[in-house]
This record gives structure tokens, C-alpha cells and sequence, in this order.
């Protein structure tokens, strides 16, 4: 535009010349023609002032905004006005972008175009609580929705804790409670009422527990009661530890006759030890999946050793019982055990034996006098009803078992009809109560009392009874002294029996695998479709153990980089994960590793080891007892697996469990002879 109306005035002036050169023109027009000329010169003069003027507002204006921070305001110059175009964040920021534009020009210059967000409403808070119980009172912390839910978590914990230790530091907010606040803010009431030592975390939809359980039974039980009580939809993460239980005395005792080889009561100090015990059970014969309690109170840290060593000479001798009670060890071989054999592997056993242990040793010879008729029963029914029957010391041991007998059993359950032999031998009082005792570790059984032995029999619904059993009669008859266990474990009897163990899950979680394998397409992390039938069978066995810890470790061939191997093997256990996860399996307790080719189990040098080490494992973790590692490899043997302090390298030897042995019919004897061929060695104190 300027450049035309300069070439205009330019050829006009010129025409004007040529036109007086040639007298064409009169002066007035020469006049006119210089005033036009003047203002058009003028009209310029101010519109390049104005361009001017506006370039540099703009400059001015956009330089001080953005020297403010404020990148959402374009200035546009307009003549001398000052257009500020643009969308502010709010009202308050728009005002300060106009307050900065009118500090560079003249404030009536700014015309204000801009535009301001519309208010979003505002977003209700995140509500959640966190419960503390312990044996110095209840602490409440959090933010709960303006509703009966405050004033209900403050009753149930005075109801809980009637001495007032309350801390309340919860707050509410006049919002509706989310979706799934109600379920998990009910359930979660109902963990920390069951849960004396405990964390109880509640968001909307989800339930974290923490919790302390003061034995293994308790524990599972607790486990029992809170899964029964989830609701299907909540989120729950339930973690309840219990301590090693206290064993007193440290009991082991394992028996080698007709009926086989088996444990009457197991126990280690260590997993470890737990380990090499139930090893050497299996070398000697035991079958099925034996129990041994790893707990505290061992007498020396070589208990492990020394028991492997007496199990391994009981194997040799072929029949026979072997106990640990402590430090003191009775050996008891059958009849058939020639003297040589039993002088030579008696002689072997007591020079492998730990210096802090003691043994007695017999060998048992056929007798064929008749047991004498001195004895003692105890009938225990079905419905709790205790018959006391036979001989007695005195009138004080006749009030003292029958005082006893209905401490444990019930004042109306015991019958008494003993009679008074003064006759008897020495001990008789604590083998009568001895046996009592353990007769209350059963729901139906009879206790026999003879002079050389005390025999017990029955029917239990705990798994731990038996161990027991040996434990108590071992401590209380000394060593030496025989006895007889034939207790039977009925899991209808048992009210934990509805919750696998982790062992149990481990051992469906294999049997699952030993089938097919998981397999994935070369070089790619996505389940291969023909494998969805054996992901669905894991997913039924997990259903049923969603707080079983289990870790998903996958593993590569040695193709490849290290790292390109490591992050396929994760990303395929990741897709595992994921696919127990989309088949309504509960993953708070599952975690998936990638270990790449670490760990083979076969040649990577062929094809077919190659195959065998692309593989996906299970692997228990953290159980207090003992850990499994289950492999997916249908074909291989995993005793290339590595084993840590957390993980044994038993695999399926790793759930066994004493449930499903019956000993019923045995009738082998115990332990040892009446006196004993060696002084017992003091035992150490706790700390050595």
C-alpha cells in the first residue's frame, strides 16, 4: 500500500513538471498540484509512525509478559490500540496480564480480549484410614466421608479397648463416600475386631492387612476367617507372620518296623536343617509328605547333623526306633538286629555323634513271659465322655487323676473307677498323669499305663498332635523308657483343614505344570494361545491361596545379550502375571521376575537344553517352615535349580505333609532301656 501511493505521487509530480515545461498547464493547478503533493507526503509521514508505533508496542508488551511467565497472552496492535488475545488460567491471572501490558503503554490503549477458564468442580478428596492395634491401644488415623463411619470406628475401638487407650486423629470431609468405601470400611471393622497386633489399611475398594499371630495354627486360622469373610469385588492384601514356636523339649523321634518308616515327632532349628532331616526320613524309607516344625529352643546348633546321622544308623540296623529329646538320645533296635550288627552300627553311631550328646542304646530280646496285670486305662468317646479305669498308688493319686482328668476333658465328662494296689512300681503317678495329658491332644482315643511302657492311641484333628504326644511323654517318662504312639490325623476333625497350606498350594501349582509347558512365540513375551488351557488350571489352583507368596521367575537360553534376555525373561513373567490376573486370580501375593539365562537346568549348547532353560518357575517364598521351587519344564529335572536361605532346592519334597499317613496299626516299640550306658553330657547353655 505505501509503495503504490508513492509511485502515484511520484509520476504525478512528474507529469506535473513535463506538463509546465510544455505550457500545458496553468500556476493555479502548479499550485494545487504542490499542495497534494505536501499532504500525500504527509499521510505517509504518519502512517510509517504508526507502523512503527505498533511494532514496537507489540515487542514491548510481548517481551514484559513473557519476562512474567505468562505464555497464554498474544498482544495484536491495531493502529494505536493494543489488543491482548487469549485464554488465562483464571480471573486473577487475567487481571495481572492486563495490570503488565498497561505498565508498557498507555493503559487506555489495552483492550482486554482475553478469555478465562471455566471453574472445574472440585474433585472430592481421597478418603482412607489406617487402623493400629496393639497391647498399648488403638490408633486412628485418616480422612472418612462425613457419615455414621466415624462415629461406628470410635465405638468398636472403645468396645476393644475399654481402658481408654484411644489415639483419634481422624478427620472427615462433607463428601458421599466412593464406590467401594462401604464394603472395605466393613471388612476392615471386622479384621482389626479378630486381629489384636495389627495394621488394617482401608482405601475405596481395598483392605491391607498386617498382622501378628501368636502361633502357626492361629495364624491359619486367622487366614481362614478373613478370606470366609471377604467380599468378592474388595482388594485385600492380608500378611500375618507367626514366631517360631518354643520346643520344649526339642523332640525327634523316628520309627523303622513292619508298617514302614516314618517320623512320630519332627523338629529342626533351621529350614536348612529341616532340609537335610527330612532328606535323610526319605533315604531311610519314609514316604509321603512328612511334617517337622523348625522352631526354637535346639540344644546345640549341630542338632541337624547329629539326627541325619542317627536316622542314616536306624536304616541300617532295619528296625528299631531312635528318639532326641534334647541332648539325650535313646536307640532302641528291634529283635531281628543281629548282636554283631547292632554292636558295630551302635558303636559307629556314638563315635559320629556330637560330643553334647548322650546315647543309650538297647537291643530288644524275645520274651516269653506274660505282661503282668498291673495297668491303668483311659477310654476317651467321641462326645468328650472320659472313663478312668484300673490301678492306682494311693488315695491321693486316685483325687489327683481325676482332678486332672476334668481339667482337661470337663467336670461332667470323667467316670472314675480305679482301685487302690500299693503294689505298684516306682513311677506309676507320673506315667498316669503323663498319659493323661496327652490323651487330651485328641478328639477319641484310649491311654494304656503298664509298668514297661505307656501306650496311646486315637483319632486327632490336629496335625501337630502326634509330635506333641512324643514330645510330652518323652520329656516326662526320661529317657530310656518306652512308649507307644498310633495316633491317626482325620481332616474332617480338623477346622484349618478348609485353607491349603502353602505347601499344598506348591504342590497343586506343580502338578499343573508337570503337564505342559508355558510357552511363548521366539523372541516375543505374549502367551502362546495353545497354552491357555494350562493357564486356566493354574488359575483354579491359585483361586484357592490368594495370600500364598509366590514369586514367577522367568528364565531364557543363552542366545542373545544379557540384558535383551533379561528384560524378555521379565516381560514373560510379566505376561504370566497378567494373565492370572485377567482370569480373576488375586496378585498382591504373586511377583514376577525375569532372571534371564541365569540358572539353566540344561545344555545351552543344544537345541533341546536350549528349549528346556526357556521356561517360567514358581517359586515359594518366605514360608516360615519351608519353601518349594516348582518348575513348568515337563521334561527336565530341577535339581539345576539354585537354593537359598529362602528357598530350599527340595522340590516337591518341599510339601510334605503328615496328613495323609495312618499308624493306625502300629504296634513297634519306642525308645530305649530302663538304664542308660553313658552319663548324660550337660546340656549348653542357651546362648552357646
Amino acid at each position: 500500500m505505501p509503495k503504490r501511493l508513492l509511485h502515484a505521487t511520484s509520476g504525478f509530480v512528474t507529469n506535473t513538471r513535463a506538463r509546465l515545461r510544455g505550457g500545458e498547464l496553468p500556476h493555479s493547478l502548479i499550485a494545487l498540484a504542490a499542495v497534494s503533493g505536501a499532504g500525500v507526503v504527509a499521510a505517509l509521514a504518519a502512517w510509517a509512525s504508526a507502523v512503527v508505533i505498533e511494532q514496537r508496542s507489540e515487542q514491548a508488551v510481548t517481551s514484559r509478559l513473557l519476562d512474567a511467565g505468562i505464555t497464554w497472552a498474544t498482544p495484536q496492535a491495531d493502529g494505536l490500540q493494543l489488543h491482548l488475545i487469549g485464554t488465562a488460567p483464571n480471573e486473577a491471572a487475567r487481571f495481572r496480564a492486563v495490570n503488565l501490558a498497561g505498565s508498557v503503554i498507555d493503559a487506555s490503549r489495552v483492550r482486554d480480549m482475553l478469555e478465562v477458564t471455566p471453574v472445574k468442580a472440585i474433585e472430592a478428596p481421597k478418603f482412607s484410614v489406617e487402623m493400629l492395634r496393639n497391647d498399648d491401644g488403638i490408633q486412628l488415623i485418616g480422612l472418612l466421608p462425613t457419615s455414621d463411619s466415624a462415629e461406628a470406628l470410635l465405638a468398636e475401638a472403645q468396645s476393644l479397648r475399654t481402658d481408654g487407650a484411644i489415639s483419634d486423629m481422624l478427620e472427615t470431609a462433607d463428601y458421599p463416600a466412593p464406590e467401594g468405601w462401604d464394603d472395605a470400611f466393613a471388612f476392615g471393622m471386622q479384621a482389626i475386631k479378630r486381629l489384636p497386633r495389627s495394621k488394617v489399611s482401608i482405601s475405596a475398594g481395598r483392605v491391607e492387612i498386617t498382622a501378628i499371630a501368636t502361633s502357626a495354627e492361629e495364624q491359619r486360622r486367622l487366614m481362614n476367617e478373613l478370606n470366609a469373610a471377604k467380599p468378592a469385588a474388595l482388594q485385600v492384601a492380608i500378611d500375618i507372620s507367626a514366631p517360631r514356636p518354643v520346643l520344649t523339649p526339642f523332640t525327634l523321634r523316628f520309627v523303622l518296623d513292619g508298617s514302614g518308616a516314618r517320623f512320630d515327632a519332627c523338629s529342626a532349628d533351621t529350614d536348612r536343617a529341616r532340609t537335610r532331616i527330612i532328606a535323610a526320613g526319605a533315604a531311610a524309607g519314609v514316604a509321603g509328605r512328612p511334617s517337622c516344625t523348625v522352631g526354637l529352643g535346639v540344644p546345640t546348633p549341630s542338632w541337624g547333623d547329629a539326627v541325619a546321622t542317627g536316622i542314616t544308623a536306624m536304616a541300617s540296623l532295619g528296625a528299631g526306633t531312635i528318639t532326641f529329646s534334647d541332648a539325650d538320645v535313646s536307640l532302641v533296635a528291634a529283635d531281628t538286629v543281629s548282636q554283631s550288627d547292632f554292636d558295630r552300627i551302635v558303636g559307629e553311631l556314638d563315635t559320629a555323634l556330637p560330643d553334647v550328646f548322650s546315647l543309650t542304646a538297647t537291643l530288644e530280646r524275645k520274651s516269653t513271659s506274660a505282661l503282668g496285670p498291673a495297668e491303668f486305662t483311659a477310654t476317651l468317646a467321641a462326645d468328650g465322655r472320659v472313663e478312668l479305669r484300673g490301678r492306682v498308688t494311693d488315695e491321693l493319686l486316685r483325687e489327683a487323676a481325676s482332678s486332672y482328668a476334668k481339667a482337661r476333658f470337663g467336670v461332667g465328662n470323667v467316670y472314675t473307677a480305679t482301685r487302690i494296689d500299693d503294689d505298684l512300681p516306682d513311677g506309676w503317678p507320673v506315667r498316669v498323669l503323663a498319659g493323661l495329658e496327652v490323651l487330651s491332644e485328641l478328639t477319641e482315643g484310649k491311654l494304656l499305663v503298664r509298668s514297661d511302657t505307656v501306650e496311646i492311641e486315637g483319632v486327632t484333628g490336629s496335625q501337630i498332635a502326634r509330635s506333641r504326644i512324643s514330645q510330652v511323654l518323652s520329656d516326662k517318662l526320661g529317657q530310656g523308657q518306652t512308649f507307644k504312639v498310633s495316633v491317626r490325623y482325620d481332616e474332617k476333625l480338623d477346622p484349618l483343614a478348609a485353607l491349603p497350606t502353602p505347601q499344598e498350594c506348591a504342590a497343586g501349582v506343580s502338578a499343573v505344570l508337570t503337564t505342559r509347558k508355558i510357552t511363548f512365540p521366539p523372541g516375543s513375551a505374549e502367551i502362546d494361545g495353545q497354552t491357555a488351557g494350562i493357564m486356566d488350571a493354574l488359575a483354579e489352583v491359585l483361586e484357592d491361596c490368594p495370600s500364598v507368596r509366590m514369586e514367577i521367575a522367568g528364565y531364557t537360553d543363552s542366545q542373545g545379550s544379557d540384558s535383551g534376555n533379561r528384560a524378555l525373561s521379565q516381560a514373560r513373567a510379566d505376561a504370566v502375571l497378567l494373565a492370572l490376573q485377567g482370569r480373576g486370580v488375586t496378585i498382591e501375593a504373586l511377583k514376577a521376575t525375569g532372571y534371564g539365562e541365569a540358572n539353566p537346568i540344561a545344555d545351552n549348547a543344544t537345541e533341546a537344553g536350549r528349549e528346556a532353560n526357556r521356561r517360567i518357575e514358581f517359586v515359594l517364598l518366605d514360608q516360615p517352615q519351608r519353601a518349594a521351587v516348582l518348575t513348568d519344564t515337563a521334561e527336565s529335572d530341577s535339581s539345576g535349580n539354585q537354593a537359598t536361605e529362602s528357598q530350599s532346592s527340595a522340590q516337591i519334597n518341599a510339601t510334605e505333609d503328615s496328613a495323609t499317613l495312618d499308624f493306625t496299626d502300629d504296634d513297634s516299640p519306642s525308645v530305649a532301656p530302663a538304664e542308660k550306658t553313658a552319663r548324660p553330657l550337660a546340656r549348653p547353655a542357651r546362648g552357646g
